[in-house]
């Protein structure tokens, strides 16, 4: 392409802040701005990334299908909410209108094994358009192709076991709510918890109805699986409460968790495979305390066993630039809703982003 990669941000938050400053860093431009905050409607984004005037305001998401058809960009990026149903709307318009879109929402990394319905009418509409949807973030490589690569050297695997933490604080109020964080352990159990409570057929039927709410390691192994050519037998979660010994302070969710109260949770999923592999994958989000810290590890066990560990990644920053990296093979993908690891893979961006699309 022998021009900047035109980007519209879809949502105007915390992360914003960085996927706009490493669009223009690789050579791109934000050509438009989209938000349902009335505090950051109107303002120029150069304000919101602390930064001079870029010359481009945000807009209300009543004007979204405007601004898509008016700056016609090659790329949304979506960072909104956690739930691939949350996002729908933000999807579709870019489908309808043809506009590839690339979004944080961890649902979306591989909703095909916790939303089916929707992300088939997303696919569907988008192959009508010929543009492209998917998901990425943090996943894409630190839950997703670090452990496939690890994969490529083992001989025989019997169990791939993973463990990542992070802080809700980081991330926004949405995805600390749907963490439970501040509830009470009863409202815990029966907001967050007693989902999981049932029998496969009851949770292939609110799959199958668009109602689940997956951890995101339910969707991680989903990918994982289809990665590594794996057939899936079973998957199961369990959602447990964190809490800690003090009151904890949560300026996100505008208040003091209490001793004792859900700081957030964790969250494990298990799924076997006709090919005799387990992967047991844990992810554990809450509302930090002093002595806690992001913490990345997987361990495939097999011959050899491997155990790879990543302690403080910033975890904000790698989600946002690992978006902004995956923007040139968003483009050059088949229309439709197409997961990342069916894109091959993710590279470092030396040159401007536009001078990787074909």
């Amino acid at each position: 392409m022998d021009r900047k990669i035109r980007v519209v941000q879809y949502g105007v938050g915390k992360m914003s802040v960085y996927t706009m400053r490493y669009v223009y860093e690789k050579g791109g431009e934000i050509v438009g701005a989209i938000d349902v905050n009335p505090d950051v409607i109107g303002k120029d984004i150069g304000e919101i990334m602390g930064c001079e005037p870029k010359g481009v305001k945000v807009v209300s998401a009543e004007e979204a299908e405007k601004v898509l058809k008016e700056t016609k960009p090659d790329i949304a990026i979506v960072t909104t909410m956690s739930l691939l149903s949350d996002v729908e709307d933000a999807l579709m318009l870019c489908a309808k209108v043809g506009v590839n879109a690339i979004t944080t929402c961890e649902e979306a990394f591989y909703p095909w094994n916790s939303n089916p319905q929707l992300t088939k009418k997303i696919d569907e509409t988008a192959k009508q358009t010929g543009c492209t949807i998917t998901g990425s973030g943090y996943q894409d490589i630190y839950w997703g192709e670090l452990i496939t690569a690890i994969a490529g050297s083992t001989q025989t695997i019997k169990k791939i076991k993973g463990s990542s933490s992070y802080n809700v604080e980081e991330y926004g109020i949405a995805l600390a709510k749907a963490h439970g964080a501040g509830l009470s352990l009863e409202d815990f159990e029966k907001e967050v918890a007693s989902a999981d409570k049932i029998s496969d057929a009851e949770r292939q039927e609110i799959i199958n109805a668009g109602n689940y709410a997956p951890s995101y390691m339910w969707n991680v192994n989903g990918w994982l699986c289809s990665k590594l050519g794996l057939t899936v037998e079973n998957q199961t979660q369990k959602c447990v409460p964190q809490t800690y010994k003090e009151d904890i302070q949560s300026s996100t969710l505008g208040m003091t968790v209490k001793a004792g109260m859900a700081t957030g949770m964790s969250a494990v999923v298990t799924t076997t495979t006709k090919e005799g592999i387990t992967i047991e994958s844990e992810c554990i989000g809450k509302v930090y305390s002093k002595e806690d810290f992001d913490k990345n590890e997987w361990t495939i066990e097999g011959e050899p066993n491997t155990t790879l560990v990543i302690n403080r990644p910033a975890t904000v920053e790698l989600t946002c630039a690992t978006v902004v990296n995956r923007i040139p093979d968003v483009i050059n993908s088949e229309p439709g809703y197409v997961t990342t690891e069916k894109m091959g893979e993710l590279k470092y961006r030396i040159k401007p982003l536009n001078e990787y699309v074909k």
